[in-house]
């Protein structure tokens, strides 16, 4: 099986956190709109994501410990990434699906980047396309796994359909603790802070996996 790459990464291909999700969902969300599927009709399927959900993520980068309360509300238009860093900073990714994405802090630095790119959220079958791989045991469990675009190796529980693990060809690994099926944020919880439109909005033309440090030049 194909492995993602787990070497030390140069200066090109780091990212910080809070943009590492944002361009995670703009690359594959553009994935998904040119990608031609060789599946074989034989091969598993990955399951297409459920409209609503919450997840709790456990994110490992050689060594270094994110925990990621992630909101997906496809019939809303939204998606919300909650990034807190070990012992540091509570980061928010906001993302709404007409391409504007509120990256911010709700400390007494109140920093945020307002940007508009040109495509929104992950669709829910934004796996179609993707490569299978074969099974392999991961976490305790028994996965389907399947690879996209040399981007994410995607690991599925196959009992329960469940996502596992989520390696990005980074080196970052997302650890799946929680996956509920269903779950809304309230709407109030949406809503950036007002600092946020005080500040110029930024149009991305830069390619999707271009690293960025706009968060920490606030």
């Amino acid at each position: 099986m194909n492995k993602p790459m787990t070497g030390k990464m140069t200066p090109a291909t780091k990212h910080t956190p809070i943009f590492f999700f944002f361009f995670f969902f703009v690359f594959l969300t553009l994935s998904v709109c040119f990608s031609v599927s060789s599946t074989k009709s034989t091969d598993p399927t990955p399951t297409p994501w459920p409209l609503q959900f919450h997840s709790i993520l456990l994110m490992n980068y050689s060594g270094a410990l994110e925990v990621i309360d992630l909101w997906y509300d496809w019939p809303n238009g939204r998606n919300f990434n909650i990034i807190q860093k070990q012992l540091g900073e509570l980061l928010y990714d906001l993302e709404w699906n007409n391409g504007t994405s509120f990256f911010y802090s709700l400390d007494d630095s109140k920093k945020c980047r307002t940007v508009h790119v040109e495509v929104g959220i992950l669709r829910p079958n934004w796996l179609d396309g993707a490569d299978y791989l074969g099974q392999e045991q991961v976490d305790g469990f028994l996965c389907n796994v399947w690879e996209k675009v040399d981007f994410i190796w995607y690991y599925e529980d196959v009992v329960t359909k469940r996502p596992v693990l989520w390696r990005f060809y980074t080196g970052r690994n997302a650890h799946v603790m929680t996956f509920e099926v269903g779950a809304v944020l309230e709407d109030a919880k949406w809503q950036a802070p007002v600092y946020c439109f005080q500040n110029k909005t930024e149009t991305d033309t830069t390619p999707p996996m271009a690293d960025k440090n706009w968060f920490y030049e606030v």
